[in-house]
């Protein structure tokens, strides 16, 4: 990495005392700018919406309530029960996979996270701290929603991990195409013909639970794609491949090596690949398949593991995608160079 030359005028004020950091060159875009002076205008607004005052809601029934939730979620079931990829964990990997995907109107995708809160470790941006380190180019997917950061070199820093998952998760969920099945777990893989068709799924609790006196039986949900991106080992990561290696689909799971960002990183993302037909892996759980270095929370090759992964899957479905768009690139070049 290049040593950067940093001169006393540019740096700027920061909330925490006797520091000083270096001016972010990134600015917001005009619609963020936009969104906050339309926020402040209403703020200031001498006639708001409604009278704070003397308040009152429309008489409503307990039950419709109740009715809503439970149609439409059982609505989701049913119609995700057969999709086209379902996306296995929210962390950054899973979050950007299915923003990529997204993208494409015409592919449905079922994303299944066993927490209540998605995001994996997106929350914090390592231990206990908040600010998330993200490595360029990843980058590129924070300018496209809008996220402010500050830049360096070859990484940029966000405020807070939080601003990152949120407006992830925002973006992706208003997306017709997008359903989040949260609280639910995957607890074993649909093979057929010795291709992965999709995942055995029980809701969160009652898969913690089975110790009680009467066998809570899962469900099945199918998909053309499975991306599993659960993170690295641990007591419920790793989920998909470790289900791979029990039934002998992958011959061993070798696990990360020590840290190494240098090498990591780039690992996680030429790996990401389809470990077996209809299976796709991505994110800190292709190590435990190739058994590369640890990385540190940087989310930059999760980040572009995910986008890739998403575009591994449109390549699967026959769509649109980078991969062969790139290829094609490639091999045009190639071509053009023998001819001259």
């Amino acid at each position: 990495m290049a040593a950067m030359t940093i001169t006393a005028s540019s740096f700027l004020k920061t909330s925490f005392p006797v520091v000083c950091l270096p001016t972010a060159t990134h600015s917001p875009s005009r619609a963020s700018t936009r969104r906050v002076a339309a926020i402040c205008n209403s703020i200031s607004s001498s006639t708001p919406p409604y009278d704070l005052n003397c308040f009152k809601f429309n008489p409503m029934k307990e039950s419709v309530a109740s009715r809503e939730m439970t149609r439409r979620y059982m609505t989701d079931m049913i119609a995700d029960v057969n999709t086209d990829v379902i996306i296995i964990g929210t962390g950054s990997a899973g979050l950007s996979c299915a923003y990529e995907l997204s993208k494409d109107p015409s592919v449905n995708i079922a994303i299944v996270e066993r927490s209540v809160s998605p995001g994996g470790s997106g929350w914090l941006g390592s231990q206990l701290f908040s600010a998330m380190v993200v490595r360029k180019p990843a980058h590129l997917l924070l300018d496209e929603i809008n996220i402010e950061y500050d830049e360096q070199e070859d990484y940029v820093v966000i405020k807070h991990a939080a601003l990152f998952t949120s407006t992830l998760l925002s973006r992706l969920l208003a997306q017709p195409n997008v359903k989040l099945f949260n609280a639910v777990v995957v607890e074993d893989l649909v093979v057929k013909e010795n291709r992965v068709a999709g995942v055995i799924t029980n809701w969160a609790l009652a898969s913690m639970n089975q110790d009680i006196k009467s066998h809570i039986d899962p469900n099945v949900m199918e998909g053309k794609i499975v991306v599993s991106s659960c993170g690295h080992e641990g007591l419920f990561s790793a989920n998909g491949v470790k289900r791979l290696e029990d039934i002998g689909t992958i011959n061993t799971m070798p696990r990360m090596k020590a840290l190494d960002v240098n090498t990591a990183e780039d690992a996680i993302v030429s790996l990401t690949r389809e470990v077996v037909p209809g299976m796709i892996v991505a994110g800190i759980e292709v190590a435990e398949i190739d058994g590369p270095h640890r990385m540190l929370p940087t989310f930059g090759a999760t980040i572009i593991s995910g986008q890739k992964a998403a575009h591994l899957a449109l390549k699967a479905l026959g769509r649109p995608n980078d991969i062969d768009e790139q290829r094609y690139s490639r091999e045009s070049r190639r071509y053009t160079r023998r001819l001259s």
